[in-house]
């Protein structure tokens, strides 16, 4: 029937819409003016869809005569769009906990792998796993993330740098995309590294000739569906004239270009992606004034990564000066062996203690700007009608207390709703 709908969430201390006029992303002067209700409403319909978001008398009035699956009185609590985390490595086999104590002790990123660590040591370790072992891992690393907040979350192959496995780890995302209720945006990084033994050329000969044709065929079959496609553009790994072939091939199969750029290096990774049009450039430690003016230009989103430049302790990415020229700039956990990190708050946080940014900024560059740079922004990032029911509500009267509460999302977060279902129910009620 007409006005039966699933979700009602009434009496929210602040609705934090984002933005209310269907933008696609926000620029510096956006971020820093974020869309609040106070005391608001928001209907979730049977599509799994808002329908209505507004002040909670008005929606009251309105929908007088409807009834819900489920009603949530959020009385005293803010109502968020859920978290996007628009970078993660969350398929593979076998941790890196023991690298930690060596770049403790000093050793760069570049020194561990050079001593047959990082990648390489996952890449060993994911092509030995069968697909059941690597999808109950997936999985439950999602569901971390699911509790932290994260609603949409792109996920990166990259740790087979061969067809067999690459196309496993493929697999093994699309298992999760049918069995989780997490969005995922799929992302093939094939060219994430060198593998021993072959040279650049080689490398990328062989995702040129044999992988990319084969993803192509399992895309046309409905095998995988894959968004993404993603090179480490480096020093020592895939350079500038590697990279734009593979991720022209990549374009021309129907995918988004979404790439590691200007890392370790100035490589001139952002000039590169601005000059075919890619959709988002990640990390950009090392982005030189000149990549930054090319990205705005070209609407090309900065995925930041506060936690890999902390781990690592590179230094930060120039958030302030993105948001200067006008960058799109999102947020990502880089989630991986190497940065484990599962909590976009956390992100959040070290986002604005380390790069500068405000708690508006960060929190439009998780949720509109790391939607916009998956090519998600007209379904996700921000509480708007006709995109899902993708709801985070929160055991506080203001929002900011997610990112000012390092570590305390475990507490603070309530309910997080997708498509308009209660996912994750947070009762941490104790007699103490």
């Amino acid at each position: 029937m007409a006005n039966n709908y699933k979700l009602l969430v009434k009496n929210a201390k602040q609705l934090i819409l984002i933005c209310n006029s269907g933008e696609k992303y926000l620029t510096s002067d956006g971020m820093q003016d974020l869309k609040i209700i106070e005391n608001g409403s928001i209907i979730v319909g049977r599509d799994g869809r808002i329908e209505a978001v507004g002040s909670a008398d008005t929606i009251k009035v309105n929908y007088s005569e409807a009834s819900f699956d489920k009603v949530i009185d959020a009385t005293g609590m803010c109502v968020l769009p859920g978290l996007v985390d628009a970078h993660t490595h969350p398929v593979w086999a076998g941790d890196r906990v023991h690298e930690f104590a060596m770049k403790l002790a000093g050793a760069t990123y570049m020194d561990v792998h050079r001593a047959g660590g990082g990648i390489h040591f996952t890449v060993e370790h994911t092509r030995a796993a069968d697909a059941s072992k690597l999808v109950a891992s997936l999985s439950n690393r999602l569901k971390r993330m699911l509790q932290t907040g994260t609603t949409l979350v792109e996920c990166k192959s990259g740790y087979g740098l061969d067809l067999q496995t690459e196309l496993k780890m493929l697999e093994v995302i699309e298992t999760a995309r049918h069995t989780l209720p997490i969005n995922i945006s799929s992302t093939y990084c094939g060219a994430h590294a060198v593998p021993k033994g072959k040279t650049v050329a080689e490398a990328t000969e062989d995702i040129l000739q044999v992988q990319l044709p084969k993803l192509k065929e399992c895309m046309e079959t409905g095998a995988i569906q894959v968004d993404n496609i993603d090179v480490f553009c480096e020093k020592g790994v895939f350079d500038l004239s590697s990279t734009k072939a593979i991720l022209q091939a990549g374009k021309d199969m129907g995918l988004n270009i979404n790439f590691h750029g200007d890392e370790l290096h100035p490589m001139n990774s952002a000039q590169l992606g601005a000059q075919l049009g890619a959709l988002a450039i990640s990390h950009l430690e090392e982005v030189t004034d000149e990549g930054i003016d090319a990205m705005a230009k070209a609407k090309t989103a900065a995925i930041l990564l506060p936690t890999t430049a902390y781990i690592l302790r590179l230094p930060q990415p120039r958030a302030r000066d993105m948001l200067k020229a006008g960058v799109i700039v999102a947020l990502g956990s880089d989630f991986n062996p190497n940065a484990y990190c599962c909590s976009m708050p956390i992100v959040m946080h070290l986002a604005c203690v380390n790069m500068r940014m405000s708690m508006s900024e960060a929190l439009a560059a998780a949720t509109i700007n790391a939607a916009y740079a998956l090519g998600c922004s007209s379904t996700h990032g921000s509480l708007e009608v006709n995109k899902d029911g993708d709801l985070l509500i929160l055991s506080t009267i203001r929002w900011e207390h997610l990112i000012y509460q390092l570590g305390g999302h475990q507490e603070l977060i309530r309910y997080v709703v997708i498509k308009g279902n209660i996912i994750y129910d947070n009762d941490r009620t104790m007699d103490l």
